[in-house]
């Protein structure tokens, strides 16, 4: 179907899906603006493409809705699962995805309903070196590292889950709010120490095998709950001593389960729902540009 999309969401983190072979305009950065604007467009936290893949039985860009380009995304693997299973583009019920974050393992779970309600990621390993972010602080791994950032003082863990994250922990019995979040969020994802850019998570232990976080996601702003993010949050928190895996990572959208392993493997196992199937306007298709 020509112009076709798919939406769907992870807790709250929508994304729309299309196959770019089905569109009759390129996906630029100003079309991707324009599509994910809740105002002049359709609306959402970015925007899956299907593409081919040598590597894998599908592959997966993903892009932010300033039009710039994600390397991986928790919430928008299981999406992008659900949307291969619900437009039947495969039967499997276990498939690879290719994402320029690195390769993944999918496992899809069917409810009653027949749909893929729920859906297993491998997510690869969690990584604290500056290389693999990349960021500019000339020390071995990024474990407990000062900051300063709109006018404070912080401490942050950087992870790398495929994407780059800066988790910023408070001690538990505490709490973040949300306007710590729109202050300190944009100022840490265009921190000079992250040439390219990166995720921030505010985040504080909960349980022994429980955190809460705030998400700040790059070229998306404040979302309502992130897969890679929570993966990224609960490797740092097990690294640090802070909680045992696995982890239940709760957020204002929901609750994702992330399991990490003694090399900081990452499965994450959580739910999606669809919103809608459409297509694009003849009309709305002439004004991209």
């Amino acid at each position: 179907m020509k112009n076709a999309f798919f939406r769907g969401h992870g807790l709250g983190n929508d994304y729309i899906v299309m196959d770019p072979r089905e569109l009759s305009v390129k996906l630029t950065p100003n079309v991707i603006k324009t599509i994910c604007d809740r105002n002049w467009g359709l609306g959402s936290d970015g925007i899956l493409a299907l593409v081919s893949s040598k590597k894998a039985d599908f592959g997966l860009r993903i892009f932010n809705p300033d039009g710039s380009e994600a390397e991986k995304s928790g919430n928008g693997l299981r999406i992008f699962a659900r949307y291969l299973h619900a437009t039947r583009k495969t039967k499997k019920k276990r498939f690879t995805v290719e994402t320029k974050g690195g390769l993944v393992t999918i496992d899809l779970h069917i409810d009653r309903y027949g749909d893929a309600s729920a859906a297993t990621v491998e997510m690869g390993n969690a990584m604290f070196t500056p290389n693999a972010l990349p960021c500019s602080l000339n020390v071995p791994e990024l474990i407990q590292q000062p900051i300063e950032a709109a006018g404070r003082s912080l401490v942050f863990t950087g992870v790398s889950v495929g994407n780059p994250h800066c988790v910023v922990f408070r001690p538990a019995g505490e709490s973040w709010s949300r306007e710590e979040l729109l202050q300190l969020g944009p100022a840490l994802e265009n921190h000079t120490l992250f040439p390219k850019r990166t995720n921030v998570q505010l985040a504080v232990p909960t349980g022994p095998k429980e955190i809460f976080i705030l998400i700040w996601e790059r070229g998306a702003g404040e979302t309502q709950a992130s897969g890679s993010s929570s993966c990224a949050a609960a490797s740092a928190a097990v690294r640090l001593g802070l909680v045992k895996a696995p982890v239940t990572v709760k957020m204002p959208g929901g609750v994702l389960n992330i399991s990490v392993g003694q090399d900081f493997s990452l499965t994450m196992k959580g739910p999606v729902a669809e919103v809608a199937r459409g297509t694009l306007s003849p009309s709305f298709v002439r004004g991209l540009k």
